[in-house]
């Protein structure tokens, strides 16, 4: 696998790009961009420490050494108050696909860029087969 790729299991492809269908004309770029250049992994292949959807996520924000624990879910599941961000948001299109140990440079809400790392997949359904997520 290449380190400099994000992955994606087909069925969250199938079930992402369902869901970009379905929100006509809105502008989800970003996810769009993401699922064109990912490659895609049958469940069989996909490692412990990949992002996939309803994974539980420990990262830090480089910048500001402030850790923080997030859940990447879908839009109807979304709660900011309770750390389950949408795939749909920014952040969640951002981290989705990468692994432990990467990092990417976000720009916040506030207008600067911070650098964020992956420190721990806490949970994925993948990997604990929770095959229904």
């Amino acid at each position: 696998m290449d380190e400099n790729k994000i992955y994606v299991t087909e069925k969250d492809y199938m079930r992402l790009r369902n869901l970009l269908d379905s929100f006509h004309g809105e502008d989800y770029e970003d996810l769009e961009i993401e699922l064109d250049r990912a490659g895609v992994l049958t469940d069989a292949e996909v490692p412990r420490d990949l992002i996939t959807m309803n994974s539980t996520v420990r990262y830090l924000n480089v910048q500001d050494n402030k850790e923080l624990t997030i859940s990447l879910v879908y839009p109807k599941d979304a709660n900011f108050n309770e750390g389950k961000i949408s795939i749909l948001a920014p952040l969640g299109s951002a981290i989705f696909g990468l692994k432990v140990g990467q990092e990417i440079n976000w720009m916040f809400p506030d207008g600067k860029t911070r650098t964020l790392r992956i420190l721990e997949v806490s949970y994925q359904p993948e990997a604990s087969g929770d095959w229904h997520l």
